[in-house]
């Protein structure tokens, strides 16, 4: 199926690229989240007249993640779990837990946006897990992860 995209996507193509993808991956994915739309004749028309309007948009939401990016550049996040004397945590950390600290520092992060390229921690210690703001945007960060008693 051709599709034409109004924001960019990873791996696919920008904004206002028309792009052939699996019938399924744009019926389920794609069209549900607004992230495209079906190549026709009309819909091209009818992009054509509102790309400034979304490029305008998709501008917004790079400030606005570039912002909050800066504030997060460097932020060591303190979590606490059950641990065992040997360090090893009574279950793990996982993405959820990350964005709820985050957003009980005031931070608006989906869990995800939360990237752990090892999968859940699970030891006590100082870790790095990326938070992905936007496409463009991806933010380091150190998640500093604090026995508690069992």
């Amino acid at each position: 199926m051709q599709v034409i995209l109004l924001e960019k996507v990873v791996n696919l193509g920008n904004l206002g690229d028309i792009v052939r993808v699996k019938d399924g991956y744009a019926r389920n994915f794609l069209i549900p989240e607004r992230k495209a739309k079906r190549a026709t004749d009309v819909a091209i028309k009818e992009f054509e007249a509102r790309r400034a309007e979304l490029e305008k948009l998709a501008a917004e939401k790079l400030a606005a993640a570039q912002a909050l990016s800066a504030k997060l550049n460097g932020l060591t996040l303190q979590v606490g779990a059950k641990a065992g004397v040997d360090g090893r945590l009574f279950g793990s950390v996982t993405n959820f837990d990350i964005a709820e600290a985050l957003g009980k520092q005031g931070f608006k992060v989906e869990k995800a946006q939360v990237r752990m390229p090892n999968g859940p921690l699970k030891t006590i210690g100082e870790q790095k897990v990326d938070v992905a703001l936007h496409t463009d945007v991806i933010v380091p960060i150190n998640v500093s992860v604090i026995g508690e008693a069992a």
